[in-house]
């Protein structure tokens, strides 16, 4: 891991990385942030990813005429996800398998969050995967699965019994934890180089030939959800800080899958941000806005009212 504490500070020549990782407006731990930057900062990103995008987009346009043809039931789910593993662990650098990795578990404790705190608790189906080759079990398509299939029960629970999301004064993070996953157990060999944001550039097109056109623009639709997710976490803790720095709003307003590859990188990087600022919350280093409101409101019951 680089510790970007040690790059030193020219004051003629400020390293860009360096005013990034120790900016701390946005909230990351410091090695999510400094795996995070090292992914970013990497020779990979800065020379493959501009030639890898524009090939990668000009696929999903001939796929997509390719798919006109094709039945409207063709896909090969397990032979995309086998292939996905099989590239993760021989080309993608240990810095983005880790993220990609944490992003199931972190995405499955904020499900649970919300559905531990809503007005009629919901049951969520957790993807904790340990390893790279877990990801042969259909995980990515299992991933845009849960988060619909939760919002529909979710909101159908609520209306079913007139209830809304609203305040807990007193939340359960019972959920939530940092992922028990080691960067130093990431493959690390010698093609293990490509950086995340070009890999996901490359799986987006592979995604979309190996899945019916419905799972791939249900999956692409799914990064409309960020906003949805954050507006449940913000009204349960009283807090529109979880709404920082979403980029794949407005949910109502679909998106063209061209740049689903980018916007799943901000979804990645949003889903970090909230799990952190939950984890915050959790421990008591952020204070919880939802109690406060209830101890003022408390104690404004108590106040004597004027005769």
């Amino acid at each position: 891991m680089t510790d970007f504490r040690d790059i030193p500070h020219d004051e003629r020549d400020p390293n860009p990385w360096l005013a990034l990782y120790l900016d701390d407006s946005t909230p990351l731990p410091d090695h999510v942030k400094a795996a995070w930057l090292k992914d970013s900062s990497s020779r990979s990103r800065q020379f493959l990813l501009p030639f890898i995008r524009p090939v990668a987009r000009l696929s999903i346009i001939l796929i997509q005429i390719l798919k006109v043809l094709l039945p409207k039931r063709w896909a090969h789910s397990k032979l995309l996800h086998r292939t996905l593993a099989f590239s993760m662990n021989r080309f993608v650098s240990p810095e983005a398998n880790w993220l990609i990795m944490r992003h199931f578990h972190l995405g499955s404790q904020i499900l649970s969050f919300i559905g531990a705190n809503a007005p009629t608790p919901v049951p969520t189906q957790p993807l904790a995967p340990m390893e790279i080759d877990d990801i042969k079990d259909e995980l990515f398509l299992k991933h845009d699965l849960n988060l619909f299939n939760f919002v529909i029960r979710l909101n159908t629970s609520l209306r079913t019994h007139g209830q809304h999301m609203g305040p807990v004064a007193e939340p359960n993070f019972g959920m939530l934890c940092d992922p028990p996953l080691e960067l130093a157990a990431m493959p690390q060999g010698r093609l293990n180089i490509l950086d995340l944001q070009s890999a996901i550039e490359i799986y987006t097109p592979v995604y979309q030939l190996l899945l019916t056109d419905n799972d791939f623009w249900r999956a692409s639709n799914s990064l409309q959800l960020d906003e949805t997710v954050a507006i449940y976490a913000a009204k349960i803790l009283s807090s529109p800080e979880h709404l920082v720095m979403l980029n794949n709003k407005h949910p109502l307003v679909p998106l063209s899958t061209l740049r689903a590859g980018h916007r799943l990188v901000l979804h990645g990087l949003s889903t970090e941000m909230l799990h952190c600022l939950l984890m915050r919350m959790a421990t008591g280093e952020t204070p919880l806005p939802s109690r406060e409101i209830a101890k003022t409101r408390q104690a404004a019951g108590r106040s004597p009212q004027p005769s």
